[in-house]
């Protein structure tokens, strides 16, 4: 065949129209599960890269831009780019945030409203972007559970994400660790999930240690750690790592893995032996990845990636283990689109962290992990992710990259006690080793900028977005402590309030109201709750303004400043197909003020406001105005205060393709 005969080789773009018009034509694989339907083809061959670097605030950006912290930021500018606030969401959560940028809709579209809903048939705490169910038919031969059927995880955000859009334009795209991306819509695109994304229990992520001394951990909703009591003897220690329930027998036991550590008598290190993997680390010394696997049954295993850390040898033995992350190599669950996606990274880079938060606030919060041994395993997450950006970069050629960075959002989460002298947490001594830790994390979310700018040529259109800023956390915000004192709620025993867990001591036959979540409020509403006593109608909507008077009217004593900045009301605040999911009031806090750590799921600590003395110590709860995003772009802005929305509306410009109905938001990009 000569080469004028030879057929052209395929463009990624070209790929992805030919793999939908096929798939479609057959009936087969993605098509059947969201039907291609094209809102605009894509008018240029333009380039965009966009980086999410979360938590980014423009207040602290401005400084360091203006100390000259920040030198990719201000090239950017310096070069014609151009730089505004970005309007965050309603409540401005990480899984609500990222949310309205997938879809281009604000809560009442795309459903996610907190990071933890609530069952109104039960009155329990739920995860809100996930749901797990087991195999539908099963057959059991003794105390064994074959499954029949295949067992499903499924996102619970509404709407389609932009690269959906996209790709049905034919602009291909990859999307790096989206938040609440998991699991990654259904796509053809080159997706890893993010945010939300459990280790191998299915949780947020469970550390080990193991210890002979005596240790108590706080323990948090669908993550922390666990404590193993162990004995040195002869110097060795016999341990178990604890996997996954297997859900293969009857009793669900969980899998567990029996390993040995042996003590080097003379010197500060131990030998590690585990499923006939052994390895040596000194003291203060990270092993690397470790696979390990966990049998369910003898054809059923689950597999697995840990890090080890001998935090002390003698006089006191102390060992960490990070949560047991999906292994990339074998996932048990659904981490990329295409599957292969996953895998193709750990063949160039190894084993990767999988994990959506992989940073170990838990660990650090009990003491398990000091502040210096803490910031050596994000800077491990930071590395992996830089080299993994420019692996992306280097061959990206045509349509969208995003790109996404977590550092800046769990160090400010950790370390704004030390920038804060008036928070309850302040430590002096910590300060001045620890002070500038957030002002070198924005450096590192710089040097990202600047690897991505580098890159970019002029027909790339760079964007860096954050979901929203920061400030401190002082004080705790016990709302169903207020509603209890305020009448709204009552208790059965009212004499074990401090004790009550999961509303596990409510009166629901004469409780109005109830908080649930980080920033959500509910009525107990006749027909909708399952012992619900306000009927909806005028009933309901002159109590929900009722209360919505009384939060924004209430003042903290110790300081004179109103914890609620402002309480919405939901149905007002959200428009979409779902706003009947949405909580009855939404809180909206002032600065230095957060929901407390009780009140969440159903606790009613003695007092409405307390200090905050955890290391857990900065946060974005506020209202929305208060903590705006960052938004940097080398194209000039159109409007003034753009939103998280806008920018999705302007991705879809980008490419000449127009944005479907059910998105709110307008192109903001010259």
């Amino acid at each position: 065949m000569s080469e004028r005969e030879r057929p052209a080789a395929l463009s990624r773009r070209e790929f992805l129209k030919t793999g939908i018009v096929v798939s479609a034509a057959a009936g087969l694989g993605g098509a059947g599960r969201f039907v291609p339907k094209v809102y605009g083809r894509a008018k240029t061959a333009k380039k965009m890269i966009v980086l999410g670097l979360d938590g980014l605030d423009p207040v602290l950006t401005r400084r360091w831009m203006d100390e000259g912290r920040l030198p990719a930021f201000s090239r950017l500018l310096a070069q014609g780019g151009d730089f505004r606030p970005l309007g965050t969401s309603l409540p401005p959560q990480t899984p609500v945030a990222w949310s309205n940028f997938i879809t281009g809709m604000d809560p009442g579209g795309h459903a996610i409203f907190d990071f933890i809903h609530r069952d109104p048939k039960a009155y329990f705490p739920i995860f809100s972007s996930t749901e797990t169910t087991g195999a539908s038919k099963t057959v059991r031969i003794g105390k064994t559970v074959f499954p029949l059927s295949s067992g499903q995880v499924r996102s619970l955000r509404k709407g389609r994400t932009f690269w959906q859009v996209l790709e049905e334009a034919g602009v291909p795209s990859t999307v790096f660790k989206m938040p609440t991306n998991y699991p990654p819509a259904e796509s053809k695109q080159r997706t890893l999930a993010g945010m939300n994304t459990p280790d191998v229990k299915g949780s947020y992520g469970i550390f080990n240690f193991y210890t002979n001394t005596p240790a108590t951990l706080i323990t948090e909703a669908g993550g922390g750690g666990r404590v193993h009591d162990v004995y040195v003897v002869g110097n060795r220690v016999e341990a178990e790592l604890p996997g996954p329930t297997n859900s293969f027998r009857t009793d669900a036991p969980e899998t567990a893995i029996p390993f040995q550590v042996f003590l080097d008598p003379e010197n500060a290190a131990a030998k590690i032996r585990i499923q006939g993997n052994e390895f040596v680390l000194k003291e203060k010394e990270w092993s690397g990845w470790k696979r390990v696997r966990f049998s369910l049954i003898p054809t059923q295993s689950v597999h697995g990636i840990c890090l080890f850390y001998l935090k002390e040898v003698r006089p006191d033995f102390k060992l960490y283990v990070s949560p047991v992350h999906i292994d990339p190599a074998r996932p048990a669950l659904p981490l990329s689109t295409p599957e292969s996606y996953a895998r193709e990274l750990e063949k160039r880079f190894g084993p990767y962290f999988t994990k959506g938060l992989p940073a170990d606030t838990s660990a650090l919060e009990n003491g398990v992990l000091d502040e210096a041994e803490f910031l050596e395993l994000d800077r491990m997450v930071y590395e992996e992710s830089m080299a993994m950006l420019e692996y992306e970069l280097g061959r990206f050629d045509e349509g969208l990259l995003f790109f996404y960075f977590s550092n800046a959002d769990q160090r400010q989460h950790m370390f704004w006690r030390l920038n804060d002298p008036d928070h309850p947490a302040y430590d002096e001594g910590l300060a001045r080793h620890f002070g500038d830790v957030i002002g070198r994390t924005y450096g590192e979310m710089d040097r990202a900028l600047g690897l991505a700018l580098r890159q970019a040529d002029k027909d790339t259109v760079v964007l860096a977005l954050s979901d929203h800023g920061f400030a401190s956390f002082r004080r705790g915000f016990n709302l169903n402590t207020w509603l209890l004192q305020n009448g709204y709620h009552r208790l059965q025993r009212p004499w074990k309030q401090a004790e009550s867990q999961l509303f596990d001591n409510t009166d629901w036959t004469k409780s109005r109201a109830y908080g649930v979540g980080l920033n959500s409020l509910y009525i107990n509403e006749a027909g909708r709750e399952r012992d619900g006593i306000v009927r909806p109608g005028p009933d309901k909507d002159n109590l929900v303004r009722e209360i919505v008077r009384k939060l924004e009217a209430l003042t903290d004593p110790k300081t004179g400043e109103r914890p609620i900045l402002k309480a919405f009301i939901g149905k007002e605040a959200y428009h979409g197909a779902n706003v009947d999911k949405a909580p009855d009031i939404v809180l909206g806090f002032n600065r230095s003020y957060r929901i407390s750590w009780q009140s969440p799921l159903g606790g009613f600590p003695k007092e409405v406001l307390e200090d905050n003395t955890q290391k857990w110590s900065g946060d974005h709860m506020s209202a929305p105005d208060v903590l705006p995003g960052i938004a940097f772009a080398n194209r000039k802005f159109t409007a003034a205060a753009p939103a998280l929305q806008d920018l999705t509306a302007s991705v879809l410009a980008v490419f000449g393709v127009e944005k479907p109905r059910e998105m709110t938001g307008i192109d903001v990009l010259e």
